[in-house]
């Protein structure tokens, strides 16, 4: 008789494996382990994410399992969708307004009978910690486990110490940055503020909606950008006006960082009368693609410009087109799941910029990447060269145990350690923020293990960079 998924041998399990992600070799695995040691119980910094701000201004308990850890975020729903299961059965939101799953429980049972899907995926891993050491569950996800975890994780919820701030301070939180547009009004933050609680949240300059001409909406976006700042946003220094205002505002919330979600990497230094013009093209949607990608390069020139004004870390995430699908996009809104890579190339596309700021050295610009072929090639020799480069550790499709190992391959030997700027879990899962950052101590901790042990890296220095990397140069590089 064939064996069903749950009743496979195997299929029940003992917890996470102490020594996961670490070397197999006895000699190797004994440094990476002492190496983890002195970095696992270190603080979280989290300098970019995507958080809900909310959570933490509320403090109210989480809905539920499915609500949770499902619902919003995509890494999950994206991979159970690629097996042909409807969004609206995972309970995504329509734009519509239309029929989606909303009880908690179906959609908690699609996601567990449908948890082998997840094998050796970073998602799994995650996922797996989080269930272990977040809520205190060790048996496998499955439909025979379906009802029996559902009711664990949702028991759980109930109680105060699983509330977004006591989460917070148990995963050992010194500090997260949300991201937020600049027609957002905080009022989240605000509340935080008001509240007296100790939590430190903080927030971050997100402009693509008042920056990209093919922003749906975008010339609505620019009035009410001028309708908030007081600026008349129908002219080119009136807009850049609004921009400094909300950058300002921003700042008072305790924004360290802007953040620019690209489709390329492309720079522009424009002189002004040429970005007046573009802007009013883009004003009366009249621009091409490659005009609104020149607008989008100049924009991203500015924005380093105004770093050195404001101190504002600025942060490129270029080479992903975004929302790919156009009928989940219709349907269903951005961020679901449909932001796939593209190839990117930094070298020509960054020089006006770095023509224009790139020796300035109170000015800080990190780079992050989809297109892996550009870390040894572009990224380790621009950011080992040029003062105001740094580069993010690898991100979204390659914040995986095998990413960041062939991130610290590809740049280290030429852009050093220092010139990188630590972890940043980037994520929407509230639960998945400690396990992510586990993952990246484990690897780095392997890594290091390699080089001393390869005669490489003294063993002292490999401590110290421990250190590093997992706290000291993400406080220095977002300047927290």
């Amino acid at each position: 008789m064939a064996l069903g998924r749950e009743d496979a041998p195997g299929a029940s399990r003992n917890g996470l494996d102490p020594h996961r992600l670490l070397p197999a070799d006895p000699a190797s695995r004994t440094l990476a382990l002492s190496l983890y040691a002195s970095v696992k119980d270190l603080p979280i910094v989290s300098p970019h994410g995507h958080t809900d701000p909310r959570w933490y201004a509320e403090n109210e308990a989480f809905p539920d399992p499915a609500q949770l850890i499902i619902v919003p975020d995509h890494y999950v729903f994206r991979m159970l969708f690629s097996q042909g299961i409807d969004l609206s059965a995972l309970g995504v939101p329509r734009v519509d307004g239309g029929w989606t799953e909303s009880d908690s429980r179906k959609i908690w049972r699609t996601f567990a009978e449908n948890y082998h899907l997840f094998r050796a995926t970073p998602s799994r891993m995650w996922l797996d910690h989080s269930f272990q050491e977040v809520f205190g569950w060790t048996k496998r996800i499955s439909a025979a486990t379906a009802d029996e975890s559902y009711d664990h994780i949702a028991d759980c919820l109930t109680r105060p110490e699983f509330r977004p701030r006591a989460l917070f301070e148990r995963f050992n939180i010194e500090v997260i940055a949300t991201t937020e547009s600049p027609l957002d009004d905080l009022q989240w933050h605000r509340q935080i503020r008001d509240s007296g609680w100790s939590g430190r949240v903080v927030t971050a300059y997100r402009p693509d909606a008042v920056v990209d001409p093919e922003f749906e909406g975008f010339r609505d976006n620019i009035e009410k950008f001028g309708a908030l700042t007081g600026e008349n946003t129908g002219t080119w220094q009136g807009y850049l006006n609004a921009h400094r205002a909300r950058r300002a505002f921003f700042r008072s919330f305790g924004a360290t960082s802007s953040d620019h979600g690209h489709p390329t990497a492309r720079t522009e230094n424009l002189s002004a009368a040429q970005a007046d013009t573009l802007f009013q093209k883009a004003m009366k949607g009249d621009c091409t693609a490659e005009e609104a990608d020149a607008f989008r390069g100049h924009m991203l020139t500015e924005m380093a410009r105004m770093s050195l004004e404001d101190g504002l870390v600025l942060q490129i995430h270029p080479g992903s087109h975004r929302n790919h699908s156009k009928a989940i996009m219709q349907s269903f809104g951005r961020d679901k799941g449909f932001d796939i890579p593209t190839r990117t190339n930094y070298v020509d596309a960054l020089k006006p910029l770095l023509d224009a700021v790139g020796l300035e050295r109170n000015l800080s610009v990190i780079l992050f990447t989809l297109d892996e072929t550009a870390y040894a090639r572009e990224l380790a020799p621009l950011a080992g060269a040029y003062p105001v480069l740094k580069l993010g550790p690898a991100w979204w499709f390659h914040d995986s145990p095998e990413g960041m190992r062939r991130f610290r391959e590809m740049t280290t030997e030429t852009a050093g350690f220092y010139n990188t700027v630590g972890f940043n879990d980037d994520t929407r899962a509230f639960c998945s923020i400690p396990a992510r950052h586990d993952v990246a101590r484990r690897v780095d901790s392997a890594y290091l293990a390699s080089l001393v042990t390869s005669g490489r890296l003294d063993e002292d220095e490999a401590f110290e960079v421990a250190q590093d990397l997992t706290y000291r140069l993400v406080k220095q590089a977002y300047r927290l």
